[in-house]
């Protein structure tokens, strides 16, 4: 009991002081955490697990695990304190909110990687990559063609999928020429953050506005120039000092499994169900996107029971392609399962910790202070454009979900410049967004956070470009 009575007096004693200086008891007083010792803890224990998780490659702990741990804190903190004032249900509610914020979030994402994983496992994205490298094209081509290939998946499919993908192409055309993989990189960095930028289904901060209903989805393609704008600018500046040679061509045979384009075709068709469900029926998007798991699952079923038949079951399609059709394979069966077990899970738990971090700063109050600095004492372009900046070096699902749990009340134009500036501020920095993120890890010659840093000025270039595009085209929804 010693122990107990003790923590409840720390708890309480912040409290105490400021009944003492204010003269009030009760209610509001009790429950103001922004001069608790709550309060400081959630700050703390915040910034250390961002540090953690941004040093990740340096100390080797992957970032989902001090996010968790950290939210885990801030949460059993917040809570204690609140069932010691008999305000238990209150703190459990406001954690069931954000809980329920990001169970949306992790279905949507989980069936779209996981659809990205079967198509990986059939050899859809080996086979572009070795189409492209068949094609005999020269270095500036195969820079506009990876660019302009990272900014339209992009718009469909995660980020760092897209990232990794084009990168990978980039660097096996490129294996004698350094310069050529680095100039690539930057520009599907670029590509990729901008495409996402104006897509609810392949931009994470996007998402977010999308499933708040701030913005119909038919809104967000008022920013789809700008986005452009953002990625041609530095593309066409760094056009000039890509080499003009071109790569000897690859005579690999391509082998996509059986069954592959079915799986393209499901994977269109689950977001069209998903933007259907949504636009028709305000269903959240989660709901279109579980109803495409369950075609996929039906489709696993179907290629388990024909393990044994006629793989060719697209021949024309190969040869209207003039590619080889695919040859009979050991691995003609597909387990969904495994696709949904192979997704980045560490991704999908940091952005748990961080979600729940950031909505445990809003329950205290910090976020509403912050919020009335940024739309209160500048102006919200000033503001938008300052959080675009610094998703250079935070995430930008993160600070659009803290910029979300702020309720700013803005204008439509205004949280458009706010979904653009946090979609493409990302590219300033290699580590500014995850397709950066991801080529740092996969390439090992070539594109370096230095190299990237050498791109800057051309890409804040292209970043201030969007954001004047943006004024000029959408004046009306401000």
């Amino acid at each position: 009991m010693n122990i107990i009575h003790f923590l409840a007096f720390f708890l309480l004693l912040p409290e105490i002081a400021l009944a003492e200086e204010t003269g009030t008891s009760g209610p509001a007083a009790s429950l103001d955490l922004t001069r608790h010792v709550i309060g400081y803890l959630s700050v703390m224990v915040t910034i250390c697990a961002y540090v953690a998780a941004m040093a990740e490659d340096v100390i080797e702990l992957r970032k989902s695990k001090p996010m968790v741990l950290g939210s885990a804190i801030v949460w059993f903190a917040i809570c204690i304190y609140y069932a010691l004032h008999g305000e238990a249900k209150t703190a459990a509610l406001a954690f069931e909110s954000n809980l329920l914020a990001y169970v949306e979030l992790l279905l949507f994402i989980l069936v779209s990687m996981t659809y990205l994983n079967a198509m990986e496992e059939r050899g859809v994205f080996d086979g572009l990559r070795i189409w492209l490298l068949s094609r005999q094209y020269s270095y500036r081509k195969l820079f506009w063609i990876t660019g302009v290939l990272a900014f339209c998946l992009s718009t469909v499919i995660s980020g760092l999928a897209v990232g990794l993908i084009m990168g990978a192409v980039a660097a096996a055309v490129g294996k004698n020429k350094p310069q050529f993989v680095g100039l690539a990189c930057v520009n599907v960095v670029v590509a990729t953050n901008a495409g996402g930028s104006f897509s609810p289904l392949g931009g994470i901060s996007t998402l977010f506005v999308w499933q708040h209903k701030i913005l119909h989805f038919t809104e967000f393609f008022s920013i789809a120039l700008p986005c452009l704008v953002n990625f041609l600018v530095p593309a066409s500046i760094m056009h000039f000092f890509v080499p003009k040679e071109t790569p000897a061509a690859s005579m690999c045979p391509i082998n996509l499994l059986r069954g592959s384009w079915w799986v393209i075709i499901l994977f269109v068709v689950t977001l069209i169900i998903t933007v259907w469900s949504n636009v028709a029926l305000e269903l959240p998007p989660a709901a279109g996107m579980m109803a495409g798991l369950a075609l996929l699952q039906f489709y696993c079923f179907f290629l388990t029971k024909t393990a044994q038949k006629n793989p060719s079951e697209f021949a024309y399609v190969y040869k209207f392609f003039h590619l080889d059709v695919p040859r009979e394979n050991s691995k003609q069966d597909f387990d969904v399962f495994k696709n949904v077990g192979n997704i980045e899970w560490d991704t999908l738990l940091f952005f748990y910790g961080a979600m729940m971090i950031i909505g445990a700063l809003g329950f205290i109050g910090y976020l509403d202070a912050i919020a009335h600095f940024l739309y209160g004492q500048i102006s919200p372009t000033m503001a938008n454009i300052a959080i675009g900046l610094s998703s250079a070096f935070i995430d930008n699902g993160t600070l659009m979900f803290a910029v979300l749990t702020m309720h700013p009340d803005i204008p439509p134009g205004q949280w458009l410049l706010l979904t653009l500036t946090l979609g493409v501020g990302g590219s300033l920095l290699a580590i500014g967004s995850a397709p950066g993120v991801g080529l740092l890890g996969q390439i090992k010659e070539g594109y370096t956070f230095g190299y990237h840093m050498r791109w800057m000025p051309v890409i804040l270039l292209g970043y201030f470009a969007s954001i004047a595009v943006h004024y000029w085209i959408n004046g009306s929804y401000f």
